[in-house]
């Protein structure tokens, strides 16, 4: 497996809207642009800083993962996520490993990306996101 670099850092927020005011109108951070993912039950927006990204996450749901994130921790870094060059091939390496994956196999993420979760139990409480993109 590959890390190329830390593709971006997800951060659970109740509304992107409000955010957006902090990071664009404070910060001069400018999103690219706004996703629903509704498999996924999130609104994405992504901030590009240097070569990595912040994504901005809103729950559409009461019962989606962020909604239960805010619910238990509230809003915040929600994840860490790691590009790597395969994402089929990490994973295998990581299960060979004995790493606790969420995903097992990949799926569709914001930008048209391939995602997989680890387990957070299996990185010290992080959750590790591994990100490829074509």
């Amino acid at each position: 497996m590959k890390i190329e670099k830390i593709d971006h850092i997800g951060i659970a927020v109740k509304s992107i809207d409000e955010i957006l005011e902090f990071y664009r109108d404070v910060l001069g951070i400018e999103p690219v642009g706004e996703e629903i993912v509704e498999e996924q039950k999130v609104k994405t927006a992504f901030l590009p800083v240097g070569d990595s990204e912040i994504e901005l996450l809103e729950s559409t749901s009461p019962e989606g993962p962020i909604a239960r994130f805010i619910e238990k921790k509230g809003e915040g870094i929600q994840h860490l996520a790691f590009r790597v060059d395969n994402i089929e091939k990490a994973l295998k390496e990581l299960k060979e490993k004995g790493f606790r994956l969420i995903d097992e196999k990949p799926r569709y993420g914001a930008g048209g990306a391939k995602i997989a979760f680890l387990h957070p139990k299996a990185t010290k409480g992080v959750l590790i996101e591994l990100c490829e993109r074509s």
